[in-house]
């Protein structure tokens, strides 16, 4: 937990500083341009997907369960090669690709700048990620937190130097400077982490190096095909995500600009903000893969069942919270961060179901600790594939247009959260706490009503209804936690963690 909280830290500034990129972006490039840069954005992580191949996560399990620092550097520098060598081959593919992707799929000519100016950041991407996993396998978190800080930083500033200059250009030009930034941003966290990584380097580089084990490239490939096929499974209804939506909503009449608008006010204006609360859950995430890899290894079930049950507890505490304030203050977060109230419907649509969310990303974690990652693939295959279909369903008709889309995204993550528990269910013998779950709905119940009543007498001042409603949903949600037994003394520990 130690480790958690720092990491969640480190990823709240992050989410926070990504959530205001969107707004700095947002801003110059308006809802048109947000609509081209999310259509681009997910074709951009499909190639970046191909390359990690899965193997993030197999380093990060892999260097947990290995027993000396010569197994370690056989690991790394495998690991390290495979990426390369997909770098080199996807990055050059990609840029060769853009005119067609941009002209056949997007329907768009000018999504081919934002592509060419994306690319030069996928080897970059590929290195950083595979130290990441070493330094997540070492429980290591601090090094992998503070780049990410680095790359958001660079990612804002140089938007704001260059964004106002671009516009003029066109969209496209506005887009590709927000791609570049990126790019810029990568690089800036590379060389951070190399800097940090050179410490673990000076402990394995004297171990003799020897050509990969099959032992290796098996135990590699178990974690990595099954993780690279999830992600690719995701990664590619991200893709067909955007080509899906503009073609069902030009079949309900929208023209493809007004299509693009809707879609970045979904993407761009609504999910952000709706996966800004989740830094909590990734955080959790990332230090469950190694903790309860070893577990595993030692056969301790029991230890596995009380971290699950605790995971679960901490993600439903900490999202029901963001799913109130989501509900409650959408309107007026979208008025103070965008200017405008568009969305502001669809996240109250789709916040309900964030919970599940919340708890989706440590279920996963679970599943690939447990040497589950073929279930976690087969999972989301099936949410993805719900998702495109229930898009193409709705969204094509009048009644529901991008509103189709959202209910979409609600449905696929109720389904692949409770195939994730079933399969997890399956491979660990223990109990649902059900208690818990009929608590955290009345708690939530609980809040909502009292907040019904003190929130009218806030709503003359923005500042004051926004701030003091959402400190007092907090004050209440504390209390009725503290009643229920949702929270209790020990939990309350964990807020001085770094005196531990």
């Amino acid at each position: 937990m130690k480790g958690t909280m720092w990491l969640a830290g480190a990823i709240f500034l992050v989410k926070i500083l990504g959530f205001i990129n969107r707004m700095v972006i947002a801003r110059f490039i308006g809802e048109e341009g947000v609509g081209l840069y999310m259509a681009v954005f997910p074709t951009f992580i499909l190639i970046v997907t191909a390359v990690q191949f899965g193997l993030p996560v197999a380093v990060t399990r892999s260097v947990a369960a290995a027993e000396n620092n010569t197994q370690r550097k056989h690991i790394l520098c495998t690991t390290l090669f495979i990426t390369v060598s997909l770098s080199a081959l996807f990055t050059p593919l990609l840029c060769i690709l853009a005119p067609y992707l941009a002209e056949s799929l997007f329907h768009d000519p000018r999504a081919a700048l934002p592509l060419y100016a994306i690319a030069p950041s996928i080897p970059i991407i590929a290195v950083s990620s595979i130290m990441r996993g070493y330094l997540h396998g070492r429980m290591n978190m601090k090094p992998a937190a503070i780049s990410q800080l680095i790359e958001q930083i660079v990612r804002i500033g140089l938007i704001l130097f260059t964004g106002r200059m671009l516009v003029p250009y066109g969209i496209e030009y506005a887009a590709a400077g927000a791609m570049a930034a990126a790019s810029a941003g990568e690089l800036a966290s590379l060389l951070y982490l190399s800097a940090a990584f050179r410490s673990e380097w000076k402990k394995i580089r004297k171990w003799p190096g020897r050509r990969t084990s099959r032992a290796l490239s098996k135990e590699l490939s178990e974690t990595a095909l099954p993780a690279v096929g999830s992600r690719l499974i995701g990664s590619g209804a991200w893709f067909l995500e955007p080509i899906v939506v503009v073609k069902s909503l030009a079949i309900a009449g929208l023209a493809s600009n007004e299509a693009m608008k809707e879609y970045g006010i979904l993407t761009g204006y609504a999910l952000p903000l709706m996966f800004l609360p989740s830094f909590l859950t990734v955080a959790l995430s990332s230090s469950l893969v190694p903790d309860i890899s070893e577990a595993f290894s030692r056969k301790q079930l029991s230890r596995i069942a009380l971290r699950i049950n605790e995971s679960i507890r901490f993600c439903l505490f900490s999202g029901g919270f963001a799913v109130i304030v989501l509900f409650l203050f959408s309107d007026t977060l979208m008025l103070v961060m965008y200017h405008t109230k568009k969305g502001a419907d669809l996240i109250q649509l789709m916040a309900p179901f964030f919970l599940l969310y919340y708890c989706q990303g440590p279920l996963q974690a679970v599943l690939q600790a447990l040497n589950l990652s073929r279930a976690a693939m087969l999972n989301s295959f099936y949410g993805a594939a719900i998702k495109l279909s229930i898009i193409f369903l709705l969204s094509s008709q009048p009644l529901f247009g991008i509103r189709g889309t959202a209910i979409a995204i609600a449905a696929s993550i109720t389904l692949v959260t409770l195939l994730h528990t079933a399969s997890m269910l399956r491979a660990v013998p223990f109990r649902l706490q059900y208690g818990l779950y009929a608590k955290v709905a009345l708690l939530l119940t609980f809040t909502f009503l009292a907040a019904q009543q003190f929130l009218p007498f806030l709503e003359r001042n923005t500042a004051l209804y926004l701030g003091g409603g959402i400190t007092g949903c907090l004050l209440v949600y504390a209390a009725g936690a503290v009643v229920l037994g949702i929270l209790t003394k020990r939990d309350a520990s964990l807020f001085l963690f770094w005196r531990h």
